[in-house]
Parts: C-alpha cells; structure tokens; sequence
C-alpha cells in the first residue's frame, strides 16, 4: 500500500474527503480490469497476436499459451506475464507488446436524466460524464459528487468536484440535494 493510499485511508476513517484523489494515473499505472479489450502483438508472430477482451475472472485466452491473468495488472505487468508463458518451451526471445484498444465503462448513477452504463472517453471529467447521461435533474446536489474506484484491489470512494477526472470502471453517485 503507498503513502498517498494510507493517508486517503486515513482521511476517510475520520470522515474527510481528498478531491485529488488518484487524479494523476497515467497511463503507466493503468490497472487492466474485465471489460477492457486489449491488442497483444508478439513480434514476428503473427499467429499468437491479436486483439482479446479482458473476461470477469481477469484472463484472456491466447492461442497457444492459453488462458492468461492479465485483470488487476499494468500493461507492463501483463507484458511480462505473457513474454514469461511464451518463454516457457515456446519461443526463445519473445517480444510482447500490449495496449488497451477500448476501456472498460463507467457508471453514472443517481440525479442525472439516463443513469447507466456509458463508454469510456479519454481525458473525461465528471462534467463530461454528466453530459453523457442527458445532465444534472432539478434535483442534483452539484457540489456533492462520489466517485467509487478500485486502487491497487481497493475499493475506494470519494467526494470531488465536477472537474475530478474518470477513469475506466468508475461509479458515479450524484446525491439528491435536500433544500
């Protein structure tokens, strides 16, 4: 667990909230997860490359090497899991390249005109979000927004501003305001 996790933590357990939170992922520290469609080229091989979506046990099945846990890893992390299956009696210098062709979606519940499920789109705040599921109703709480994300396998939530960024998989909650 990092320091910036633990003190969000930290911070929640005494009932404060971080509006920055984990708006700096990159795409480095992106965490593969079920729904995710992800492109695997293995150089000089064009049999066992292709394009897989991520099923809801994390794995996708690749020929040859079969089915692989790539769920809860960063790209260079599945990269390496695969190279390391494809070393295994297959091939004697694989090289694997992996890169997430559609993200999974996010959810938008509560005060807006069409709650649901809606694709991601790079770069998305929850105003844009918000514009995706038809708007605010007369009833939102605009200045009460919560966002639930899984950090490295832990559920979290946190109350931001309509400015927070979206990530794949994210839940949305827009309360009802009480005048």
């Amino acid at each position: 667990m990092t320091i910036k996790n633990l003190f969000i933590q930290m911070l929640a357990a005494i009932g404060l909230s971080v509006a920055v939170f984990a708006q700096d992922i990159s795409v480095e520290q992106y965490q593969l997860g079920a729904g995710d469609q992800v492109k695997v080229t293995v150089y000089g091989e064009e049999d066992l490359s292709g394009e897989f979506e991520i099923d809801g046990t994390g794995k996708i099945g690749m020929p040859l090497i079969g089915a692989v846990k790539v769920g809860g890893k960063k790209l260079a992390e599945a990269e390496a899991a695969i190279t390391a299956l494809l070393l295994d009696g297959y091939l004697v210098t694989p090289r694997v390249n992996l890169e997430v062709m559609n993200y999974r979606p996010f959810y938008i519940l509560g005060e807006v005109d069409r709650p649901g499920s809606y694709p991601y789109v790079n770069d998305m705040t929850v105003l844009n979000a918000v514009a995706l599921a038809a708007g605010f109703t007369y009833r939102a709480n605009k200045k009460k927004i919560e966002i639930t994300r899984k950090i490295d396998g832990v559920e979290q939530k946190i109350t931001v501003d309509i400015t927070a960024k979206v990530l794949p998989g994210d839940i949305i909650r827009i309360d009802e305001r009480f005048f």
